[in-house]
């Protein structure tokens, strides 16, 4: 019979330089395996004689045992080194300093609209949101805007190929002036309403883009004036500039929606727009036949409105020159905000 001793020795020095899990399992089977020298063995026991089986049967599981304990304690070896691998090149080396995250911020256009709508919450006006898919009835007609106006072209738009459940032509709004009609079909008098939002017009150009953000503001009661207009607008661009250091006049104008109608103007007193008049919105007294749409009775009722881009108070805000600096995404412009 084989020499038993020189069996094991090779076992034993074959698991010991397994440095992989696999290798080792290759080096049991060539040993302990279906086809292993000990198995192979052990099939040889029935050849010998009854005395001689015996002995050689005790010498073979001795030295099974021994390989199957050589075998356990290899496993956990190389269990415990690969742990002790993953720990270290997992481990956290305490010393370095740490990594920084990015921080975000507020679009420089999102923080005019939030303060607008702040300015205008603390002198009671509520904010109103509605849908930027409008139709052509809240977008045009019900703005004393009807087919065919020749003011329409001035807001040449995206239309939507459908029409909404009541068969009504879709579009993107051209302005958030539709939710005056929206807010007031909803509200009673007296009626103090803004209402921001995304907007859209075939325009596009380094002054113009196909999408900007708008404020359009209402004030419906029995008693308003003019001069409350005035009033309410020239408070809030002194308190949206932090300065009373600005002129504002009204300059007659025409929107189909207001009559009379005005041009807003401004005019800083200090800083790089000193002494320029600078067009800032559009504005008039509510058109009768646009408080008849609101299912109002203009005889009784009177108002204002008036309508203001949110890319143009930013700019004047911060001093941008450059409306694309607000869609390209560039994060020097953005991170200075």
């Amino acid at each position: 019979m084989q020499n038993i001793e020189d069996i094991v020795a090779r076992a034993l020095a074959e698991f010991s330089a397994a440095a992989e899990p696999s290798a080792l399992e290759n080096a049991k089977a060539g040993y302990l395996g279906k086809t292993g020298e000990l198995t192979a063995l052990l099939k040889t026991l029935g050849k010998l004689a009854p005395e001689d089986r015996k002995a050689a049967g005790a010498a073979i599981n001795v030295a099974k045992e021994k390989l199957e304990a050589a075998l356990d304690a290899r496993r956990a070896a190389l269990a415990d080194a690969k742990m002790q691998a993953r720990l270290a090149e997992e481990a956290l080396d305490v010393s370095l300093p740490g990594r920084g995250r990015g921080h975000g911020g507020i679009h420089p256009v999102i923080r005019t609209w939030e303060r607008v709508e702040a300015i205008y919450r603390s002198i009671g006006f509520d904010v109103a949101d509605g849908p930027e898919i409008e139709t052509d009835w809240h977008n045009f007609t019900s703005l004393n805007n009807p087919e065919n106006h020749p003011a329409r072209s001035m807001q040449d738009t995206f239309y939507v190929d459908g029409k909404d459940s009541s068969g009504l032509q879709l579009l993107l709004r051209t302005h958030t002036s539709p939710m005056q009609v929206r807010y007031a079909r909803m509200h009673k008098p007296p009626i103090k309403v803004i209402a921001p939002g995304r907007t859209y017009r075939v325009d596009s150009d380094a002054t113009h883009s196909p999408m900007f953000h708008q404020v359009e503001g209402l004030w419906i009661d029995e008693h308003i004036s003019f001069a409350d207009l005035k009033g309410v607008y020239t408070n809030f661009l002194r308190r949206f500039f932090e300065t009373d250091a600005l002129q504002v006049r009204f300059r007659p104008s025409y929107f189909p929606f207001t009559e009379p109608s005005a041009e807003i103007d401004m005019q800083f007193a200090e800083g790089p727009f000193k002494g320029r008049w600078l067009e800032i919105s559009g504005s008039g007294q509510v058109h009768p036949t646009v408080v008849r749409n609101f299912g109002l009775d203009p005889e009784r009722y009177i108002g204002f409105a008036f309508g203001s881009g949110l890319e143009r108070l930013t700019m004047l805000r911060y001093g941008i020159d450059d409306l694309r600096l607000f869609f390209d995404g560039d994060l020097r412009f953005l991170k200075q905000f």
